[in-house]
């Protein structure tokens, strides 16, 4: 047994110097200028547009917001495809605008929405396709866009975990009619809380922005029925300094990434997450899935971590589709989504982020390891 070291989490914060930020606040200090399309909002915009690849780019408070006002900006109506496998906000922005999840299986080695289940999920009152890059791993975008075309329906990818990933050289966030991104502090690239909305036009950009800011056009006309979700620029200034780091916290987490891999590639029981050939991956989380042949259950070996002040993250488990709100549904019942109960059953994300030291990984691996021989050892 190894003695017990300071806690682990999954994941922390990528966090500037504090001498770093504290111009950026000193200028918004004395600008007075704190929300409603100030200076740094305007600059993050176009920065991290340029950043991503992208050519249109809406800031939000939240995520959760962002992917509320997608729907209200394409005018979606009736169901929409999803996955149950994600965070309860990809399906909870679907009841807050009063449409109904259709939940669809997903892919055992991506654990994103599987195409070939998505054309028998579809009826004359689906409107559009929900689909997740899980983890960052893209969809199969090519049969996603092929269906959404053949049935006239809308694509909105939640690309919550997907911030700078690319495929052929190209980014990820151009797929679909809108995308979008998360910036809460879990995440790859962070703004404290914040979030956006990609789209491929300066049109509806525009309507974007007005949806985020309560319908305004102008200081006395109101075009639509819009909420609050702008972002503040303490936010936004937080957010211009994370890019001017974001590619060696990004290096980071690779090398720490690549570390899992090395050791865990001797603990067959164990399996872990394939990257695509062809994709640039930011290496947002670090799974793993316990086979059934693993000495320890996958709750055991989370509790083992546990008690060696390690503390994994069971993302996803449960299934959406087994909250009150959506268990109901005809689409939510267990046995028309096999694939994400087994996965759901048997996921640990292990902590990954940039300060986390090497060591700290292999004293990770080594639990694991002994996981894998502890019965034989107890025998």
């Amino acid at each position: 047994m190894l003695s017990p070291r300071k806690n682990i989490y999954v994941t922390r914060p990528l966090l500037p110097p504090l001498e770093e930020f504290v111009p950026y606040l000193e200028e918004i200090w004395a600008s007075r200028w704190l929300t409603n399309g100030g200076r740094f909002h305007e600059a993050l915009e176009q920065e991290l547009a340029r950043y991503l690849g992208v050519e249109h780019l809406s800031l939000f408070a939240n995520g959760t917001l962002a992917l509320i006002t997608a729907l209200q900006a394409l005018r979606i109506s009736g169901e929409v495809i999803t996955t149950p496998y994600s965070f309860v906000a990809t399906s909870h922005s679907l009841l807050w605008n009063g449409l109904k999840p259709v939940f669809v299986d997903i892919d055992p080695d991506t654990r994103n929405l599987d195409p070939a289940r998505i054309e028998e999920a579809i009826t004359p009152a689906t409107s559009a396709i929900l689909p997740v890059h899980c983890y960052g791993i893209p969809c199969d975008t090519e049969s996603i866009g092929r269906i959404a075309d053949s049935y006239g329906l809308k694509v909105i990818y939640d690309a919550a975990h997907a911030f700078g990933v690319q495929r052929d050289g190209k980014s990820i966030l151009a797929n679909g009619d809108l995308t979008i991104l998360s910036f809460h502090a879990t995440k790859v690239y962070n703004t404290f809380e914040g979030g956006a909305i990609v789209c491929p036009d300066a049109k509806l950009k525009r309507r974007i922005d007005f949806l985020k800011n309560f319908g305004f056009a102008d200081e006395t006309t109101v075009v639509a029925p819009g909420i609050n979700g702008k972002m503040n620029e303490f936010a936004a200034s937080l957010g211009l300094l994370q890019l001017k780091h974001i590619d060696a916290a990004l290096a980071a987490r690779k090398a720490i990434f690549a570390r899992y891999m090395e050791h865990l590639k001797d603990v067959p029981t164990l399996e872990t997450l394939r990257v695509p050939h062809g994709v640039k991956w930011n290496h947002a989380y670090c799974p793993i899935f316990v086979r059934p042949d693993h000495p320890l259950s996958r709750d055991e070996l989370d509790e083992r971590l546990k008690a060696e002040g390690i503390y994994a993250r069971k993302y996803f488990y449960p299934l959406i589709s087994e909250f009150p709100m959506y268990r109901g549904l005809h689409s939510a019942r267990p046995r028309n989504l096999r694939v994400a109960h087994d996965i759901a059953a048997r996921v640990l994300c292990l902590p990954i982020y940039p300060g986390l030291r090497l060591d700290t990984v292999d004293r990770i691996c080594r639990v694991l390891a002994q996981s894998a021989v502890c019965m034989e050892g107890a025998a």
